[in-house]
């Protein structure tokens, strides 16, 4: 399994870094030249592999972390998606729901990424809170899933623990997925919640 993440602002660089801390190699790509954040890539750790949007998207797992208005241009990147999985990280927050065809925002990536299976996680943290070690007071902190697809959903709470999280599966896109997604100039009520897991 290879790991990507498109976007390399502040919550792909946070992302980054958690697969830094585990030691766990993931690519990261932009839309600029791979030279132009070679030395941020770096500075994170060794692990960190800048590459081009077209090397990065061969990834098995590819985290979106762009600007929500970005993610047509991403999804041109290859013809299909099928055997994929995305792991919508937007907020289409100010985006009018008729926009999006009243749909969650995660639906409407989803017809992007045809073929592609969707997971929405790793949105409702601020960049500052999730760019933090998830072990805390020796509990883990909590990471929000969810998707249509079960078997995806599994797939990316796997990599979530192994990353250090908690995850919380919240159900399908339409259901839990409204609890972190913005819907217009509203939040979703989990969002920017930072929770705690303790185990025992």
């Amino acid at each position: 399994m290879n790991y990507a993440i498109i976007g390399f602002g502040k919550i792909g660089m946070a992302l980054a870094k958690a697969f830094a801390r585990k030691g766990i190699e993931v690519s990261v790509a932009t839309t600029r030249n791979p030279e132009s954040f070679a030395s941020d890539a770096a500075a994170i750790g060794p692990t960190i592999i800048p590459k081009t949007l077209a090397e990065a998207v061969k990834a098995d797992v590819i985290f979106l972390a762009v600007g929500f208005g970005s993610h047509p241009d991403v999804a041109k990147a290859l013809p299909t998606w099928r055997g994929k999985t995305i792991v919508d990280v937007t907020n289409a927050y100010g985006v009018p729901p008729e926009q999006l065809g009243g749909q969650p925002s995660s639906m409407f990536v989803a017809r992007a990424f045809s073929g592609a299976r969707l997971v929405k996680g790793f949105n409702h943290l601020p960049a500052a809170v999730l760019d933090q070690d998830p072990a805390i007071h020796g509990g883990r902190r909590v990471v929000f899933l969810a998707s249509d697809d079960d078997s995806a959903a599994a797939e990316i709470g796997a990599l979530a623990e192994n990353l250090g999280f908690a995850p919380i599966k919240l159900g399908g896109l339409s259901e839990g997925g409204l609890l972190v997604q913005a819907r217009g100039n509203s939040w979703g009520q989990l969002i920017f919640k930072d929770l705690i897991k303790f185990d025992g």
